[in-house]
C-alpha cells in the first residue's frame, strides 16, 4: 500500500488563509447519492424539533444561510471516503479531517476558525472472570466531534459509548435542544464521564480483590496479577487524564457556539473529571504500593529460602566433617579403637547436629 501523500506547505497554506470564512455547504442539484452505511442517523433542528429533510447536504446549506437551527450528523466508524467527503459537505478544514482519518490516541480540542474539533476517548470495563496474564480489563475507543453553530457531525470509532440514546433523549426535550450545538456536545461528554466513574467503580473491586490476593499465603508468586491490572489502569488513564484540558477551555473560554451561560455546565464536568481523574491516580499509586510490597514479600521468601538452605548445609557440614576425620588411613587416632568408640562418635555426630538444628529453630532459620 502507497504511503498517503502529505499536504504540501503551500496547501496548508492556501487552507489557513481561508481558514475562519463560512461558505453555505453546497449541494448538488437532483437527488443525492446514496447514503453511507456509516450515517447511523441525522436531523435538521429548529427550535429543538426535528424537520422534515431528506438531503443532509441540502439542509446543512439552509441551516447556514437562513440561520435556522443546525444538523445533526451521526456516524460509527467512517470509512476513509466517507470522511474526506464532509469538507465539500460542511466546509470543514482539511486538518480536521486528517485528524479523523488517521485517528488520535488522546482526547483534545481544536479550533479551526468558527468551528471546533473535539476528540473523547471512550472507556468500556470488560467483564472478566480473574485476573490474569491474558485478561483484558479496559476496551478504549473515541468520539469526534466536529462543532459549529450551525451543525454537529459526531464520529463514533469502537463498540461502547452508543449515541442513540443521547439523540433521543434530546428530542424528547425540544427546549433544550433548542439552546444550540453546545447541548449536543456537553450531553455526549456527560455519558463519557459517567462512563469513566463506573469504570472506576468497577476498578476499585479490582484493586481490593488484587490486593487481597498478594497479601495472602503465597501471594508473593500473583505479582504478574498486579502487573497485569496495571498495565490496563494506565491505559485507562491515558484515556481518562487528557481530558482535562479540553473541559477546562470550553469551561473557561468563550466561543461562538458556546454561549457564556453553558460554560457553567462545563464547570461541571470538569469537576467530575477531575474526580475520576484522581481516582485513576490513586489507584495507580495503590497498585505501586502492592506492587512494592509483593516484592519485598517475594525477596524475603527468597531470603527466608537460602536461610533455609545455609542451615541444613551447616547441620549436613559438621558431620562430614567429622567423619572425614576419622576416615583418615593413619594411627593412631582417638577413639579409633574399642567396641563403643564407634557408638560414642556416633552419638557425638548426633549431639553436634542437634545443637546446630536447635540454634538454627531459635535464631527462626528453620
Amino acid at each position: 500500500m502507497s504511503p498517503k501523500p502529505r499536504q504540501s506547505s503551500r496547501d496548508r497554506y492556501l487552507s489557513l488563509s481561508v481558514l475562519g470564512r463560512r461558505n453555505p455547504p453546497q449541494s448538488t442539484a437532483g437527488p443525492s447519492g446514496p447514503t453511507p452505511s456509516s450515517v447511523v442517523d441525522w436531523g435538521w433542528y429548529v427550535d429543538g424539533i426535528r424537520q422534515q429533510a431528506t438531503d443532509v447536504a441540502a439542509a446543512a446549506g439552509r441551516a447556514v444561510a437562513e440561520k435556522q437551527g443546525f444538523v445533526w450528523l451521526g456516524l460509527k466508524d467512517p470509512t476513509d471516503a466517507d470522511l474526506h467527503a464532509l469538507p465539500q459537505q460542511f466546509d470543514l478544514h482539511p486538518l480536521a479531517i486528517e485528524d479523523a482519518v488517521e485517528g488520535h490516541t488522546r482526547s483534545k480540542m481544536e479550533i479551526f476558525g468558527a468551528d471546533l474539533f473535539v476528540v473523547i476517548s471512550t472507556v468500556a470495563y470488560v467483564e472478566h472472570e480473574q485476573i490474569s496474564d491474558a485478561a483484558e480489563i479496559v476496551s478504549t475507543g473515541q468520539v469526534m466531534i466536529f462543532l459549529s453553530e450551525h451543525f454537529v457531525i459526531t464520529v463514533r470509532k469502537g463498540e461502547h459509548a452508543p449515541l442513540g440514546n443521547i439523540r433521543r433523549r434530546l428530542e424528547a426535550d425540544p427546549q433544550r435542544l433548542a439552546q444550540g450545538t453546545w447541548t449536543v456536545l456537553y450531553s455526549i461528554a456527560d455519558m463519557i464521564i459517567d462512563d469513566y466513574l463506573e469504570v472506576v467503580g468497577e476498578f476499585e473491586a479490582d484493586v481490593d480483590e488484587v490486593e487481597a490476593m498478594v497479601f495472602a499465603e503465597d501471594g508473593e508468586r500473583k505479582i504478574s496479577n498486579v502487573y497485569q491490572l496495571k498495565r490496563e489502569l494506565i491505559e485507562f488513564k491515558r484515556s481518562v487524564v487528557p481530558l482535562a484540558q479540553p473541559l477546562q477551555r470550553l469551561a473557561t473560554r468563550e466561543y461562538a457556539m458556546i454561549p457564556a451561560e453553558a460554560q457553567a455546565y462545563f464547570r461541571e464536568l470538569h469537576d467530575h473529571h477531575i474526580a475520576a481523574a484522581e481516582a485513576v491516580s490513586s489507584y495507580d499509586e495503590v497498585l505501586t504500593s502492592i506492587m512494592q510490597a509483593a516484592l519485598a514479600r517475594l525477596s524475603v521468601s527468597d531470603n527466608q529460602d537460602m536461610r533455609r538452605l545455609a542451615a541444613w548445609a551447616a547441620m549436613i557440614a559438621a558431620p562430614t566433617a567429622l567423619a572425614g576425620i576419622y576416615g583418615m588411613n593413619f594411627v593412631p587416632l582417638p577413639w579409633s579403637h574399642g567396641p563403643w568408640h564407634f557408638w560414642i562418635f556416633m552419638a557425638l555426630i548426633g549431639a553436634v547436629m542437634l545443637a546446630i538444628y536447635v540454634g538454627f529453630k531459635r535464631n527462626r532459620w528453620l
